[in-house]
């Protein structure tokens, strides 16, 4: 996964070129951004990845299932274009995620302690699951994009 330390290199080659254009061009390149990211975002989570490529932590057993039950992969609903958010401005392309489900995503991304249910479950220790992380393929689609954008 890159942090925000690792991104310099690349923010120091394109700061420049990018703050030749105007704001509603940069904005339209962010959205275009934000939703590529979107996409390769929802992608390793169904995947379930962490941006490192390490595997999920896998969920913990039940105790009872019912009779005819399927194992569902984790994060299908959040993944969609529903609960995953784009912002664009000329600052910042930002993927996160809406409503009621960021609380949820913020416990998985960094590992939180959380009940299980709202009306006072009990409390259990989540593995780090990492939703949303910059892969290096995917900083590469963004110079990709970006090169795109100011050739034409």
């Amino acid at each position: 996964m890159t942090t925000g330390n690792d991104l310099a290199p690349f923010e120091a080659r394109l700061a420049g070129l990018l703050h030749s254009i105007e704001p509603a061009q940069r904005r339209q390149l962010a959205r275009v951004i934000a939703a590529r990211l979107r996409t390769s975002q929802s992608r390793r989570i169904a995947d379930q990845l962490n941006p490192d490529g390490t595997l999920y932590a896998p969920r913990r057993p039940r105790l009872r299932r019912k009779k005819g039950f399927v194992r569902r992969k984790m994060f299908t609903k959040l993944r969609t274009a529903r609960w995953m958010k784009v912002e664009a401005t000329p600052e910042a392309a930002v993927v996160t995620f809406a409503g009621q489900v960021q609380h949820m995503a913020k416990v998985h991304q960094y590992g939180l302690r959380d009940r299980v249910d709202r009306k006072g479950g009990p409390e259990v220790d989540y593995p780090r699951r990492e939703l949303l992380g910059l892969t290096d393929p995917e900083i590469a689609d963004i110079e990709d994009a970006v090169l795109a954008h100011l050739a034409g």
